[in-house]
């Protein structure tokens, strides 16, 4: 493959559509090369009511019925990290799509540490093998003649991963809209050191780099759900990471964030799905998807809530 330096990125301008979830704030992706209509899914949600236990497709529906309308083929269905509040819909968009799941070779340190909270068996492999692709950092690949490259940048969890695609940054849960700031860092796993440090890494990539964030939480102050912006506004702008911030305040003001902050509604089915690539957990005697609901366990804050 012809190698790109990240300033030659910037010559290939993917088209970007995304679509967010009002449900989990989430907003997933569809990066196409116009020319060859050679496309990637980034960050797809699988619909669930918490309360009946229910899985619907609407949401990923929606992204099936954009990349056939506009005659695409699927060669990526990439995940950030493994997401604590949405359900993956990866391997149903695969299933109708086609594509490669992918995410970070790291994702084996978060399937380590839940594979024991939820008391998973043998059977559930740590290795990572439940994806097509695990990517190391600076790993680069192709979508359609379209540049990309996997950049690792833990810290809101210890797997997170961002992608480069022509001029366009996908940074998943690291960095939020510039009024909004950053990522919570206290899941197990999670340091506002590393989220910082892997924040410093971004910000040395080119500032015209278009950037889209993977949630909106409307701050006060702003009416309209926005998920797109610049590196270089987020190096300016961004309340709480912006060019003159020191690591030190940048942990004081994380970490007393995200005290005040609850666990995320879907957290226990996410990552029983998530870490499997978007598939269930079977109960091994009848096949039923089933889910566990550990007791006292890692989510529950060291305050008690």
């Amino acid at each position: 493959m012809k190698e790109f330096s990240l300033h030659d990125y910037l010559a290939y301008t993917p088209e970007v559509q995304g679509f967010f979830d009002p449900h989990t704030h989430t907003v997933s992706y569809v990066v196409a090369d116009p020319h060859t209509q050679k496309c990637a899914i980034i960050d797809s949600v699988m619909d669930y009511e918490p309360h009946s236990a229910t899985l619907s497709s609407l949401s990923a529906d929606a992204l099936i019925a954009y990349v056939r309308a506009h005659h695409y083929t699927v060669e990526w269905i990439l995940e950030t990290h493994v997401h604590a509040d949405h359900l993956s819909a990866a391997p149903y968009i695969q299933e109708v799509l086609g594509g490669r799941i992918a995410i970070g070779r790291h994702i084996v340190e978060v399937q380590e540490v839940f594979g024991k909270v939820f008391n998973e068996g043998t059977e559930f492999a740590r290795d990572g093998s439940q994806f097509d692709r695990l990517f190391d950092d600076e790993d680069t690949f192709m979508i359609g003649d379209i540049p990309a490259r996997a950049l690792y940048v833990p810290g809101h969890t210890p797997a997170d991963m961002a992608y480069v695609i022509g001029d366009a940054l996908f940074v998943g849960d690291t960095l939020f809209m510039p009024d909004y700031g950053t990522a919570r860092c206290d899941f197990p796993g999670g340091s506002a050191a590393s989220l910082f440090s892997s924040i410093q890494k971004l910000f040395t990539l080119p500032e015209e780099l278009r950037v889209f964030m993977c949630h909106d939480y409307l701050p006060e102050g702003r009416t309209e759900y926005i998920w797109e912006t610049t590196l270089g506004e987020q190096k300016k702008y961004n309340i709480h990471v912006h060019e003159g911030v020191a690591e030190p305040d940048f942990i004081q003001t994380r970490t007393a964030r995200d005290a005040m902050l609850g666990m995320p509604t879907l957290i226990i089915p996410s990552l029983q799905v998530n870490m499997r690539a978007g598939e269930l957990p079977h109960a091994k005697e009848t096949g039923q998807p089933m889910l566990s609901i550990p007791v006292n366990s890692v989510f529950r804050k060291k305050e008690g809530i």
